[in-house]
C-alpha cells in the first residue's frame, strides 16, 4: 500500500517541476486521449518514448516511478486474462472445450497491460511533478468558464486536489491499522479468496473513523486560516505561460500528430 504513487508530490528542481500546471494538466490529458486512442505498436512505442523523455526531464527516479506499479499489478494481471480467454479470433493457439485462446487475444492483452501501465505512470508524473497548490489553481482555471452557469469552480477544484492527495495518506493509514491488527493476531495471508475478504472487515472501521477525524482537522485548520472558498481570493502567485510553457505546447502538439500518424500506418 506504501507503494501507492498518484496523489505524492516528489520535491526536486526541473524542467517539467517549473512548467505552468495548466500545460501539465493539458499534456496529461492529451496523453491519456492519445493512448487510448492508439491500435498499432508504432503507437505504444512512441508513446513509451515520450513518457520516458518526460520521466528523464523531470528528474524523479525511476524506481519510485515504477513502485507505484505494484499497487496495480492485479488489475493489469486480470484485465489482461479476459481479454486472452474472452477476445475471438481465427488463429487459434490452444482450445480445450470452450476455452479457446487465441493469438489475436494474446496481442490484445499484451497492448492492454502495456496501456493500463502507461496510464498510472502518466498520471502519476502530474501529482509527482505539481505542488497541491499549483495542481488546485490549474483545475480551477479549467473549471472556471462553468461559472457562468453557477458552478463553484474553486470548491470543485479544492475536493479534487485534496481527495487526490488524501490517497498515499489513507493507504499509509490502513497500511498502520493493518500491522496494528497483525501485532494483536490478525490473519490477512492465509485461507481463501472469501476468508481474506472477510479479515480486511475490521480494518474498514477504524479506517472510516480516522479519515473522518483527518477531514474534520482539515476543515478546522482551513476556518482557523479564515479560508472562505474563492471569496476575495488573492493568488501570491499568479499562473503566467512562461517561453518554455509554449515551447512545451509545440512538444504536444507535435505528439499529436505524430501519435494520429502512427495511428494511420
Amino acid at each position: 500500500m506504501k507503494n501507492i504513487t498518484i496523489g505524492q508530490y516528489y520535491p526536486v528542481d526541473s524542467r517539467i517541476h517549473r512548467l505552468d500546471p495548466r500545460v501539465k494538466l493539458l499534456g496529461v490529458v492529451v496523453y491519456i486521449t492519445m493512448l487510448l486512442m492508439v491500435t498499432s505498436l508504432w503507437g505504444y512505442l512512441l508513446a513509451g518514448l515520450c513518457l520516458a523523455a518526460v520521466i528523464y526531464t523531470s528528474k524523479v527516479p525511476v524506481k519510485y516511478m515504477l513502485r507505484g506499479l505494484r499497487a496495480i499489478i492485479v488489475i493489469v494481471i486480470f484485465t489482461a486474462v479476459l481479454n486472452i480467454f474472452f477476445t475471438p479470433g481465427e488463429n487459434v493457439l490452444f482450445a480445450v472445450w470452450k476455452i479457446r485462446i487465441t493469438q489475436e487475444g494474446l496481442m490484445v492483452a499484451v497492448m492492454m497491460g502495456i496501456r493500463l501501465t502507461m496510464l498510472v505512470i502518466g498520471s502519476s508524473v502530474l501529482t509527482l511533478t505539481t505542488s497541491p497548490i499549483q495542481l488546485t489553481d490549474a483545475i480551477e482555471y479549467v473549471l472556471k468558464p462553468l461559472q457562468k452557469i453557477r458552478v463553484p469552480s474553486h470548491e470543485i477544484a479544492m475536493m479534487m486536489t485534496i481527495a487526490l492527495r488524501f490517497i498515499p495518506t489513507l493507504m499509509e493509514e490502513m497500511d498502520k491499522i493493518m500491522k496494528a491488527q497483525m501485532a494483536r493476531g490478525a490473519d490477512f495471508d492465509t485461507g481463501g479468496v472469501l476468508k481474506k475478504a472477510r479479515s480486511l472487515i475490521p480494518l474498514l472501521v477504524p479506517l472510516f473513523i480516522s479519515s473522518f477525524r483527518r477531514a474534520d482537522e482539515l476543515a478546522v485548520a482551513m476556518e482557523a486560516r479564515c479560508y472562505r472558498g474563492d471569496m476575495n481570493r488573492t493568488k501570491m502567485k499568479p499562473l503566467r505561460l512562461a517561453v518554455w510553457d509554449f515551447r512545451a505546447i509545440g512538444g504536444i502538439a507535435c505528439f499529436v500528430a505524430a501519435m494520429l500518424l502512427a495511428r494511420s500506418v
